[in-house]
């Protein structure tokens, strides 16, 4: 792969938005992306390997859990951080992405927020750092964008419970220590359970043959009568809604990381479009190329606007699901509209591992269907607007 000249745009100055700490914390996951992510990525994706030398490096720049105070391991960081945190590691690929917002938004969080004293103290400051990793189990084989239908459950035995079921399309499951799953009690009610590797019964097959994500470690969660200890239960919250309130983090962390790509998919077009030479001059003197480039840099300016909003209501603690949701849907799409532009640009050399644009793509294929998929996602905002649940 070429080397990395990546120069982030600033059309409306969003850069004076942001506090001095802000840009501290961007340029030092841009610049760890560019020293330890883009030299090897490119081989990683044509083997389908995880790169997990790259774990104790992300524990370093603060993106797992940034935004965790800091008595327990974390960061202490605002939410705009931790979204200009995954929108450079999304730059980078959006498996490496995937890896810090699963242990950020769905392992660390939940123990964060629903987990007790005892639990944050044990897990979160090892998950900070990396020498623990975490998968969250939520999807099922026949249960995705209806995930309340779940069949995976805890029975109470009493001193102890035990688990039995199946999670797929998890994210570092193949390497986790520990898996936030979630289960229905005997009243059906579903709760969180920390699991953890070596637990009888508790197997993380890999799967394999993805053309997405090729980067990233993927596989499913099976559990057979397996033995989890009273204090491996999240107490403070159950239901659906607690699984969601990961999902929302998630989503947030997606807005932001989907903007990454969609600027080293712009860079890279433009500057490809200023050097290459057709009938005597370079193509970004063509119409049809100016028009490409001028609507990737506007759909990027908006969303970097919609996002830095919705990282200020976060902060304010006042962002609402469904805003999320737009916001997560919204980029998503112009990220991967931007990757199919820009891979025309290059023409040819658009599908070859010397530039990251069909990597991108091929990434930003799942990106768009995982942590809700871009219809849901639309219902969500459906709903919220007219107040008629579409679902059902």
């Amino acid at each position: 792969m070429k080397q990395d000249l990546f120069q982030a745009p600033d059309y409306f100055n969003m850069d004076e938005l942001l506090t001095e700490e802000h840009k501290l914390i961007r340029e030092s996951a841009r610049e760890w992306v560019k020293r330890e992510i883009s030299p090897i990525i490119e081989e990683a994706c044509q083997k389908a390997e995880f790169p997990s030398q790259i774990l104790p490096g992300l524990g370093e720049i603060g993106a797992f859990g940034p935004y965790i105070p800091t008595e327990y391991g974390g960061s202490g960081l605002d939410h705009i951080s931790y979204g200009l945190i995954m929108q450079e590691l999304e730059r980078g690929d959006s498996g490496i992405r995937s890896t810090a917002s699963v242990q950020s938004s769905l392992v660390m969080f939940p123990i964060f927020k629903y987990g007790d004293e005892v639990q944050r103290k044990k897990y979160l400051p090892k998950l900070a750092t990396g020498e623990l990793m975490g998968c969250f189990g939520l999807t099922e084989p026949d249960h995705g964008s209806n995930p309340g239908g779940m069949t995976t459950n805890i029975k109470d035995m009493g001193d102890h419970f035990i688990l039995n079921g199946a999670k797929m399309w998890i994210s570092n499951s193949p390497f986790a220590d520990i898996a936030i799953v979630w289960a229905k009690n005997d009243e059906g009610r579903i709760k969180g359970v920390i699991v953890e590797r070596g637990m009888e019964g508790f197997s993380t097959p890999e799967t394999h043959n993805k053309w997405s994500l090729r980067a990233s470690a993927t596989g499913e969660l099976v559990f057979d009568n397996v033995k989890i200890p009273k204090e491996n239960i999240l107490p403070n919250k159950d239901g659906l809604g607690a699984p969601l309130g990961c999902l929302d983090s998630a989503r947030y962390g997606i807005a932001w990381g989907a903007i990454g790509a969609a600027m080293d998919c712009y860079d890279t077009a433009l500057r490809y479009s200023k050097e290459r030479i057709q009938f005597g001059r370079p193509i970004a003197g063509f119409q049809l190329q100016q028009k490409k480039l001028a609507e990737m840099i506007t759909e990027i300016t908006k969303a970097q606007f919609i996002t830095l909003r919705l990282g200020q209501l976060k902060n304010e603690n006042k962002a609402t699901s469904a805003q999320i949701s737009m916001c997560k849907r919204n980029n998503v799409e112009m990220a991967l509209n931007i990757t199919r532009e820009a891979r025309q640009i290059l023409g040819g050399m658009g599908i070859t591992g010397e530039y990251s644009i069909m990597r991108h793509m091929m990434n930003l294929e799942s990106v768009i269907t995982y942590e809700g998929t871009h219809d849901i996602h639309l219902l969500i905002t459906g709903l919220d607007i007219t107040g008629e649940n579409a679902f059902k």
